[in-house]
């Protein structure tokens, strides 16, 4: 017969050292985690756009001012009757960068991403930063120093014109923004007025052109063939191919074709039906050679790379980005390509492929600066009112590719530009006296309507100082609009740095 045993007690004062060291712990670990928050990350959340604090300082204080690199006051302050600060701009041009500031309507762009900094709730010394909160007077606007360059801006919207579209200049080496255009803009200062914000405001939403979209982050269109460039990274960063691959399949007849799972890829009007290497095909801008190298590739090495560019999310910016899509990912034949006719398509720049401006002007940056992407950035520094900088320095993000494929990619470009062939596609983009390299683009989109102007390149062609990106809206062929504002804009770059 069994017997059941009592489990043996334990003294309450066991219980109770027990329940001691649980609450103990406990209390540590939120002590720890308001320590963290408090002390570690309290610069963040004391900088974040949508912190309350920062918006009701906002909508009272006198702002820092934002300078271009040269020191060109690009924003500034004004006081109603009241004598209540109101924000004004000294150009349209910068809008789409900077944003507003505006009592009614908050703030956008620059204003918005650096909104504690401008109106002191943060500082340039972490230390100071800290005693802040103990001071009778806690506010320190900061200014805003901006690598902008605003004649090369206004050069920019100059050369847009009366067309939607957008400008991107950047240095490869640093990341720096010299210019970052997008057309149509608008007025800042009419948003800032409390006289004139709500008309003015609710006249652009309803504008069909949409000044308010900042186009060159946040606009999304078919690349078309500077695509190309991103293709070329991945074939041959991946060892699919090399810079002297040639492929059997190319067609041996004009207009012969490429026929993929029963879809007919045809290249455009003047090129040769010849086998062609990497620099060639770039050269005449080979939709087929491109397809080849994407099917070679494969989908999930095309999207991996585009991925170590930028596509796929935001990029690491001043400002907000649209993520950029190799694909909309709703297939499995591999990097969410739906088969192998989405995928030939969009290795040379169609099908669901999608940018902004800025990721293709970081696309040939990163070709220019030897298969180093860096990030882009506008802000480089900021300045109290004692005239203490705080510097944002150039900041690598990833090595893309090596350099040696870089180089010959930037072969490639080059002779795309310079080459007896290539000139009828990239007809203006060429420097006078400049090694210049390139790649125009002709995205088409279905129905009756041109198809979108695009140019990438960079120059000078063997120590590159400037990358850009040019898309013109429903511009026709990259040879026609693009490639020529391409090579304007770099032209006035070399022509500021020679004065």
């Amino acid at each position: 017969m069994s017997t059941l045993r009592r489990p043996p007690r334990r003294s309450v004062g066991a219980n109770v050292t027990r329940v001691g060291m649980a609450m103990a712990i406990a209390f540590a670990g939120l002590a720890a985690g308001a320590g963290y928050w408090q002390v570690f990350e309290a610069r963040t959340l004391s900088a974040a756009p949508d912190n309350p604090a920062v918006i009701a300082a906002a909508r009272n204080a006198v702002r820092g001012r934002i300078l271009d690199r040269n020191g060109t006051v690009l924003a500034a302050n004004d006081r109603d009757a009241n004598g209540e600060p109101f924000r004004t701009y000294r150009t349209r041009a910068v809008s789409p960068v900077l944003g507003y500031a505006s009592r009614q309507f908050g703030t956008a762009g620059l204003e918005r991403t650096f909104d504690a900094q401008l109106v002191g709730l943060v500082r340039p010394d972490p230390v100071a930063d800290l005693l802040r909160k103990f001071e009778d007077d806690p506010y320190d606007p900061q200014d805003l120093q901006l690598s902008l360059d605003l004649p090369l801006q206004q050069a920019a919207l100059r050369g847009l014109g009366r067309d939607r579209g957008a400008v991107v200049m950047l240095d490869p080496r640093s990341g720096e923004l010299l210019v970052l255009a997008s057309s149509p803009t608008f007025d800042a200062s009419a948003i800032a007025n409390p006289e004139t914000s709500a008309a003015a405001f609710a006249d652009l939403r309803e504008d069909a052109n949409q000044p308010l979209l900042p186009r060159a982050t946040q606009g999304l269109y078919v690349p078309g063939s500077v695509f190309k460039i991103v293709t070329a990274i991945a074939g041959l960063g991946s060892d699919a191919i090399t810079p002297d691959t040639m492929f059997d399949e190319q067609p041996r007849a004009e207009r012969e074709g490429l026929v993929v799972s029963g879809f007919r890829i045809n290249e455009h009007s003047g090129v040769p039906a010849v086998s062609f290497d990497l620099a060639d095909a770039t050269e005449v801008s080979s939709n087929i050679f491109y397809a080849l190298v994407g099917l070679e590739t494969g989908g999930e090495t095309l999207a991996e790379y585009a991925g170590r560019l930028g596509f796929g999310g935001p990029l690491p910016f001043d400002l907000p980005t649209a993520p950029s899509q190799v694909t909309n990912g709703g297939g499995n034949f591999g990097g969410g390509f739906t088969d192998a006719v989405e995928l030939a398509n969009a290795a040379y720049g169609q099908a669901e492929t999608l940018v902004t401006p800025l990721q293709m002007a970081l696309v040939t940056a990163t070709v220019a600066n030897d298969g180093v992407l860096m990030r882009p950035r506008l802000v480089t520094a900021f300045i109290d009112e004692e005239e203490a900088r705080r510097t944002v320095g150039a900041e690598e993000i990833r090595r893309v590719l090596p350099a040696a494929d870089a180089r010959a990619i930037a072969v490639a470009m080059r002779q795309a530009v310079e080459g007896e062939r290539g000139r009828r596609f990239t007809a203006g983009a060429k420097v006078a006296g400049v090694p210049t390299a390139g790649k125009s683009g002709t995205a088409e989109l279905g129905g009756r309507g041109e198809p979108h102007s695009w140019f990438i390149g960079f120059a000078p062609a063997d120590e590159p100082r400037i990358a850009i990106a040019v898309l013109v809206e429903r511009g026709g062929r990259g040879g026609e609009r693009a490639a020529p504002l391409g090579g304007q804009m770099m032209t006035a770059f070399f022509e500021a740095e020679d004065d």
